[in-house]
């Protein structure tokens, strides 16, 4: 019994320290790759990605302190803060992600910009920043700034929705450069650069290959679920429901379809019934037979 529970304790252990080194690979790689995106693109241009990034931005022109150095000092306080409001762990991995963005972003500001070109410097840098940004919240850590308040504020009012709270971060950061630089292109590109950081995000953590879920409600339920079974090779499933309108009982289709199968789906329903009540709606993932396994 010592024996195996020995071995039950080195296997737990070796588990957990094999957890923490991936989680920390993927907060270096994430810093990196979002260090790069500021230094190579936004921040050669002015760019703000918001945060306390677009706020070391400002500092780096008008008193010349490096970025990494400005995310240090910025971020100093609300670790202090944080670390009785949030756990040790994401606080932990937050310090991790804070130190390692602020090292890569000094080390690549010796690097020459790749364009001077505001639209594209916005684009690409955005998109860079977001993936970079995505790896370190797939291993939910942070690199402090907004997302560190935003969860900090979530501790003290879980009412307030923490991408609120980003939002308006951003808002104040990406305003208060284009007070201090003067240039109203600036606001206008960085809002451009943060929204492709989204969407960017958004892809990385949802896919690309968007899903159709169709709801169908009709009278005709069995015939319509055999035709779209043996001839569109598409699986349905019944809800039962109620018409409130009609006070009646009936069963609603429920089908998770590719693109190019909705329009056949749905020929299919009208042949059927031209009655038929169909919903369509996006579903970002699923999971099963004929889809991610």
């Amino acid at each position: 019994i010592i024996a195996n529970n020995g071995n039950m304790g080195d296997f737990f252990m070796n588990n957990k320290i094999k957890n923490w080194s991936l989680i920390i690979i993927g907060i270096i790689v994430g810093s990196a790759v979002m260090a790069l995106g500021i230094d190579l693109f936004l921040l050669p241009n002015k760019l703000s990605s918001g945060g306390f990034s677009g706020l070391a931005t400002i500092f780096y022109y008008v008193l010349h302190i490096p970025m990494g150095v400005t995310t240090v000092i910025l971020n100093i306080p609300l670790f202090i803060w944080a670390a009785f409001k949030i756990g040790k762990k994401f606080f932990v991995k937050s310090v991790i992600g804070t130190a390692s963005l602020s090292f890569f972003l000094d080390l690549f500001d010796k690097i020459n910009p790749l364009t001077g070109d505001r639209f594209l410097a916005c684009i690409y840098g955005g998109i860079i920043v977001g993936i970079g940004t995505a790896i370190i919240l797939k291993v939910n850590a942070s690199t402090g700034g907004s997302e560190l308040i935003s969860n900090i504020i979530n501790r003290y009012n879980s009412n307030i929705k923490m991408s609120n709270a980003i939002v308006v971060f951003d808002i104040f950061v990406v305003s208060l450069n284009i007070l201090v630089f003067k240039e109203i292109e600036i606001g206008l590109y960085s809002a451009l650069a943060i929204y492709l950081m989204g969407k960017m995000i958004d892809i990385l953590f949802e896919g690309i290959f968007f899903t159709k879920c169709m709801f169908i409600i009709t009278d005709k339920s069995e015939e319509i679920s055999k035709v779209i079974g043996r001839d569109i090779h598409k699986g349905t499933t019944g809800l039962y429901g109620k018409g409130m309108f009609e006070n009646k009982d009936r069963l609603i289709l429920m089908c998770a379809a590719a693109r190019r199968d909705v329009i056949k789906i749905k020929n299919v329903a009208k042949k059927i019934d031209p009655q038929a009540f169909i919903i369509i709606t996006n579903a970002r993932e699923v999971f099963g037979m004929g889809f991610k396994k």
